[in-house]
């Protein structure tokens, strides 16, 4: 699943199209490198964000395509 896709499905992000500009702005990485909108998440996978002074940290457990707004926070664990 793409990156930007899959912060907006766990709801780590509130719109994909943020997710995209957070991307591009090269605010988001994964597993320690800037990652691109396109990248391929995969599990175990480690994602930071950084939003103005907001740092979130996270690891991805599962991917999947939908979520509920339950589900969604079992897509990860921050750290």
């Amino acid at each position: 699943m793409r990156l930007d896709k899959y912060l907006k499905v766990s709801r780590l992000v509130k719109r994909r199209t943020i997710a995209n500009e957070l991307c591009d702005a090269k605010h988001v990485s994964v597993n320690g490198k800037v990652a691109r909108a396109s990248y391929d998440i995969k599990e175990d996978d480690v994602i930071e964000i950084s939003m103005g002074e907001n740092k979130i940290k996270a690891q991805v457990l599962i991917v999947k395509e939908h979520a509920t707004k339950e589900d969604a926070t079992l897509m990860y664990k921050i750290i």
